[in-house]
């Protein structure tokens, strides 16, 4: 526990601090990173225009997740998974003409998570951010593409911490509307032009 008697408060209103507070958050215990890349990726699109592809946050399947101790690495452990990851393809209008999945990722990886009382509760979670390797080709109704896919592991546990804090949020600012650009008015400000084409500057004869 932090004493708070013990914080220097000058200290915090100099920094502009002029509070302490508790929060609860999902805190990130641990965290690694991987990347997976699928060289040739297909959908049937049933006599469908392709326009793009959409990928979806990817998660962890459910009853996938597997975590058991390690010999010898005390607060390290085993976690086995799988991650899938869905995306859609849109017809050049952003409608959506089908759905699919990449290849399920099969994860086997070593995480920290530490020891702690059985009523805290850690949880593995995930963040994946896909991209097109190149120009999707579309051959009668099958679009192909590769795909490579980063993705994010976490372990998560929710805390209470202790945070200086700045006080309360300001008040926000008013809301623009929306007002579409009359041509006449943008015309109404536009610079006048010249009428008439350059001529040579009048030079003395010699």
């Amino acid at each position: 526990m932090v004493d708070n008697k013990k914080i220097d408060a000058k200290a915090l209103e100099s920094l502009g601090i002029i509070d302490i507070d508790c929060v609860i958050v999902d805190k990130v215990f641990a965290s690694c990173q991987q990347r997976e890349c699928f060289p040739e990726v297909e959908v049937e699109l049933d006599d469908c225009t392709f326009g793009r592809i959409r990928f979806r946050p990817g998660f962890i399947v459910p009853n996938t997740l597997v975590v058991t101790d390690i010999e010898g690495q005390p607060d390290f452990r085993r976690a086995r998974f799988t991650v899938r990851i869905p995306f859609n393809v849109l017809d050049p209008n952003g409608n959506v003409v089908a759905e699919d999945f990449l290849p399920d990722i099969f994860k086997d990886i070593i995480l920290y998570i530490p020891d702690a009382r059985d009523e805290f509760d850690f949880r593995i979670v995930i963040e994946t951010q896909s991209v097109v390797l190149a120009p999707p080709v579309q051959t009668g109704d099958t679009v192909t593409f590769p795909v490579g896919t980063f993705v994010i592991v976490k372990v998560v546990g929710t805390v209470q911490l202790l945070i200086p804090a700045f006080g309360y949020c300001p008040e926000p600012p008013e809301c623009t509307e929306f007002s579409p650009t009359d041509v006449c008015d943008a015309f109404e400000f536009a610079d006048f032009p010249d009428f008439f084409p350059p001529q040579l500057p009048t030079m003395p004869c010699n």
